[in-house]
Order: structure tokens, then C-alpha cells, then sequence
């Protein structure tokens, strides 16, 4: 098992996009469907794993280009550590104050080791001046636990 982390910054309208930070369905419209039914489902299944925007769900990240991958850990708590330097580098951005504090980031990366040990993911979103957004994730990976049928990125 091991972990991938993510980051992404941008305009809160963009992440705000939901249609493209979701993932085609398995299934493709059925023969006969409107056009459009069928455009959409080809746009979304070109755009989606080549798009910079967090996925919705956490583990969707794995669907995404190898290049997107900021950092590979084996052990849990090195992940964390990766999202605690990413904090403190934000932290001067964050647009609420209480984000900035030192303490509950301090809890927030003790929660994050424990968390991915276990197997889970981890997403965290905070609002940035001006109307900017920070996604960070870290992903389990081989397998994760709530896509195992999607394959590491890096195997």
C-alpha cells in the first residue's frame, strides 16, 4: 500500500464546475439516444482524465495522469507530513483566520496519518484570498479501498 498526494489551486468558480470533476459513467448512452446525450458522454470522457480539477470523489484522483501526482509515500505519516508543508506554505493565504492556526493544522496532519494507515483517503479544501480555492488530497492506493477496480496511476 501506498499513498499519492494532489494539490490544486484555482478560481472558486472554476472548481465550482462540478459537471467536469466527475467521471464518465461505465456505461455509454444506449444506441438511439439524442445526440447531445451522446456528445456529452464523448466530451466528458475526453476532458475528465486529462482535467487539472479535483474529481469528487477523492479516489477518482487515481484516474487522472501520473503527472498530476505531487508526491508518492509508503508509510502513512510521511503523506501527512506532505500536507502539513503544504498548509504552513498556504497558511498566509488562507482567507479564515482560524484555518491559519497552528494548532488545529497540527491535528488535522495527526488525523491524516492515522487515517490513511487505516486505508482511507483524505481531501481537504480551503478557501484562499480573493476568490481562490486549495485541494489537497492524499490517495491509498494498490488497491484503494473504495475503487479497487481502478489501477495505480504508477504501476
Amino acid at each position: 500500500m501506498h499513498h499519492h498526494g494532489y494539490l490544486w489551486t484555482g478560481p472558486k468558480q472554476r472548481f465550482d464546475q462540478e459537471g467536469l470533476r466527475r467521471p464518465p459513467h461505465r456505461d455509454p448512452p444506449p444506441a438511439g439516444s439524442k445526440p447531445e446525450l451522446i456528445q456529452r458522454y464523448r466530451d466528458i470522457l475526453a476532458d475528465f482524465p486529462v482535467s487539472d480539477l479535483p474529481p469528487l470523489e477523492t479516489a477518482h484522483w487515481l484516474m487522472k495522469p501520473q503527472a498530476m501526482i505531487r508526491g508518492t509515500w509508503d508509510e502513512p505519516k510521511r503523506a501527512a507530513e506532505w500536507l502539513g508543508e503544504r498548509l504552513t506554505e498556504y497558511a498566509p493565504r488562507f482567507a479564515s483566520p482560524s484555518d491559519r492556526d497552528t494548532t488545529r493544522i497540527t491535528a488535522l496532519i495527526n488525523s491524516a496519518a492515522e487515517h490513511l494507515g487505516r486505508g482511507g483517503d483524505l481531501s481537504v479544501g480551503l478557501y484562499l484570498e480573493r476568490p481562490a480555492f486549495l485541494s489537497l488530497a492524499l490517495v491509498t492506493c494498490s488497491p484503494n479501498r473504495t475503487s479497487p477496480d481502478i489501477p495505480c496511476p504508477t504501476c
